[in-house]
């Protein structure tokens, strides 16, 4: 019997060649790419096409890549009828995942480790994601959904489906970074929870739909708006140091601050705060946004020497809900973001599948007498 690790903390499970991290120097890889470089220089599809495939596309390879996600961006009829049925109170992630889950029955899957249907999967999934979400969105008020438009890319059709309106090119260019930053992320929860569905090569679509649930947990997913409600309630910069110090007093965790692998600032984070200054010099400042400069500041005072600072969550909600997102949206779009991860994990897992059958450790009775009903003690 092995040493029993808690969550399998510290215990590899997997090879990859997808993504890398180096929590102590605050490095963060897709395919030995750097964040940074990415984020600086690449848009989210062709981000995607590299996590997927492992090389950066050529432009024929790109045209073709990006005009297949295009095309595939509606959604059969019956998926906005399921969508329509769903309680118009339910959480986002549950449409989502629902969605997703029916989406496998339009498109079944055979063979899961056929080069061709990994690529339509991965298409379709990618494209059909975002038409999901902003369809719940705008259904759940009332609205009709808006259908994609072929003439826009990813991150600005999203956006128009959302609102009916064309983004602004910064937003559009800010959203679409945010996407790069979300794609990836090693060996998390979500995309752990997606390798055990697949090592029993199931279909794509239940993968996904499995992560999706994974992400929906508090302790996984969602904390960038648990971090736009703290500073909600903090409210000014002078509430700051007084907020925190209680917090600390009563040993409570500071939203947004602190990663489980991040002994550094979460390189996410840096770039993000760099993309709120930017928003911010474009459309004038934000009250939260000072406040959460203030936050990170005194954070820091207290809590730098424990390794803790701001991770990717810090500054997302800010950005997001500044382009007019709701925050219960906030984690289906780290979903679309991230189903790029999944995906390309699903794909180096079903190559040579060994299905997850980890073992336990057993600490319950043995040889237990069974006695009639009759004869049991109330």
């Amino acid at each position: 019997m092995g040493v029993f690790s808690p969550g399998l903390a510290g215990v590899p499970a997997a090879r990859s060649k997808v993504s890398y991290l180096d929590g102590g120097k605050g490095t963060l890889e897709y395919r030995g790419f750097g964040i940074e470089t990415l984020a600086r220089n690449s848009h989210f599809l062709e981000t995607a096409y590299l996590l997927l495939f492992g090389t950066l596309p050529s432009a024929s390879q790109l045209k073709k890549f990006d005009g297949d996600v295009r095309n595939h961006r509606r959604i059969k009829y019956r998926i906005v009828d399921l969508i329509k049925c769903l309680p118009e109170h339910g959480h986002p992630m549950d449409a989502l995942q629902a969605s997703v889950a029916a989406l496998g029955m339009f498109y079944p899957v055979k063979n899961v480790q056929d080069p061709e249907t990994q690529y339509l999967s991965a298409v379709r999934l990618i494209a059909k994601l975002p038409t999901i979400v902003a369809a719940y969105a705008r259904l759940r008020r009332g609205d009709d959904i808006i259908q994609p438009r072929d003439d826009l890319n990813y991150s600005e059709n999203f956006l128009y489906t959302l609102t009916e309106r064309v983004p602004d090119k910064v937003i559009a260019e800010i959203f679409d970074t945010c996407l790069i930053l979300h794609a990836e992320h090693t060996m998390n929860p979500s995309t752990f929870s997606g390798l055990v569905t697949a090592s029993t090569l199931a279909d794509p679509y239940t993968v996904v739909s499995s992560a999706i649930g994974t992400l929906k947990g508090p302790l996984h997913g969602g904390a960038n708006e648990k971090v736009l409600n703290m500073l909600t309630e903090i409210g000014t910069t002078k509430n700051v140091r007084p907020y925190i110090d209680a917090k600390l007093k009563a040993k409570e965790k500071i939203m947004g601050l602190g990663h489980r692998e991040y002994k550094v600032k979460d390189p996410r984070a840096i770039i993000l705060q760099q993309l709120a200054r930017r928003l911010f010099e474009h459309f004038g400042t934000s009250p939260l946004y000072e406040v959460a400069l203030e936050v990170e500041k005194v954070g820091e005072e207290h809590l730098a020497s424990k390794g803790v600072y701001a991770n990717v969550d810090f500054y997302s909600g800010i950005l997001y809900q500044t382009m007019g997102i709701e925050p219960d949206f906030f984690t289906p779009i780290f979903a679309m973001a991230r189903v790029v991860g999944w995906l390309a994990h699903w794909i180096e897992q079903v190559q040579d599948s060994h299905i997850f059958r980890p073992t336990e450790i057993y600490e319950g009775e043995h040889n237990r007498l069974y006695l009639p009903v009759s004869q049991r003690n109330a």
